[in-house]
């Protein structure tokens, strides 16, 4: 996780990075066919740079920190930089990258923020497997981890949040690996 100073004319927010696990190993079945993923979808609330914050049923965002880009781009990026890792180089790729790819990942962002009430990092997110040629759904399932944060604040926030979207990122690959 990476943290930098923010620049601007508001309060002072640190900007937090994800990270992408590297400790994958190498998952059977990912030499297989051309997987693109595509950018996750999200409510307008997570579809932000902003570290969101569920207290009951109310939303806010940490003032002191936010993420390096939207969220869905920045869910995207690490997903395909956590195929790679676990050795699908040249095997995954994302819209635009000019290849023909046999199956599409789609996800959706349900949940990915600081739930106060319980002091967890929530990490909830659905993925579909769609044939490219024919856009039959070839497989899909949730993923959810939840992670205790020590505090609510931008370092600890983002901290435990990246600690939740690895688990999660580490489950859909080993699960892809496996269909």
């Amino acid at each position: 996780m990476l943290a930098l100073p923010a620049c601007s004319g508001s309060p002072e927010r640190t900007i937090f990075d994800l990270t992408a696990p590297g400790d994958i190993g190498r998952s059977a079945g990912l030499g297989g066919p051309q997987l693109m993923v595509n950018e996750p979808s999200a409510l307008q609330a997570l579809d932000s740079d902003r570290i969101l914050v569920r207290d009951g049923g109310s939303l806010s965002y940490l003032p002191d920190g936010q993420w390096s880009d939207r969220l869905p781009r920045l869910f995207q990026v690490r997903l395909i930089q956590t195929f790679e890792n676990a050795s699908s180089l040249g095997r995954v790729s994302r819209p635009g990258d000019r290849v023909t790819p046999d199956l599409a990942l789609s996800a959706d962002i349900r949940n990915f923020g600081i739930d106060a009430q319980t002091s967890q990092a929530v990490v909830d997110v659905t993925v579909r497997i769609v044939l490219d040629r024919t856009g039959r759904v070839a497989a899909a399932r949730a993923f959810s981890a939840r992670v205790p944060v020590a505090s609510i604040s931008g370092p600890a926030a983002a901290q435990a949040l990246d600690q939740a979207m690895a688990q999660v990122l580490r489950e859909i690959v080993r699960w892809r690996g496996r269909g």
